[in-house]
């Protein structure tokens, strides 16, 4: 499978374009510091502080504290088993409010407020 496939899916499952990318090069290359992957993707810390504080808060990334701060992926098998999760669970809240959001869509008629 191609990398540009690999993001295609993340990109997919809910990442960002440039998640996806700092998620792939740190689960290929492993622990690294901001600096090393700003380096690594040609990408300024002021962009990517936010991508990793994003990834980290998805629980895709951990940080670590040894010399220097450094952030490290998740596999990809457990990526993804969490982003299964989040949709089956965003499927299930769904279905669990669809009768009451039909019941207050028909109690609204057909007024047209576009």
């Amino acid at each position: 499978m191609s990398l540009e496939r690999v993001l295609k899916i993340l990109e997919s499952s809910g990442f960002t374009s440039d998640e996806a990318k700092v998620y792939v090069y740190l689960a290929k290359r492993g622990s690294q510091t901001a600096k090393e992957i700003t380096l690594g993707l040609k990408i300024s810390g002021k962009k990517l502080i936010p991508i990793l504080c994003s990834l980290r808060d998805k629980g895709i990334v951990v940080s670590c504290l040894k010399h220097r701060t450094q952030f490290l992926a998740l596999s990809i098998e457990k990526v993804l088993d969490i982003q299964v999760k989040k949709t089956v669970n965003q499927a299930k809240s769904i279905e669990e409010a669809k009768e009451e959001l039909i019941a207050c869509w028909q109690k609204m008629g057909t007024q047209n407020n576009t």
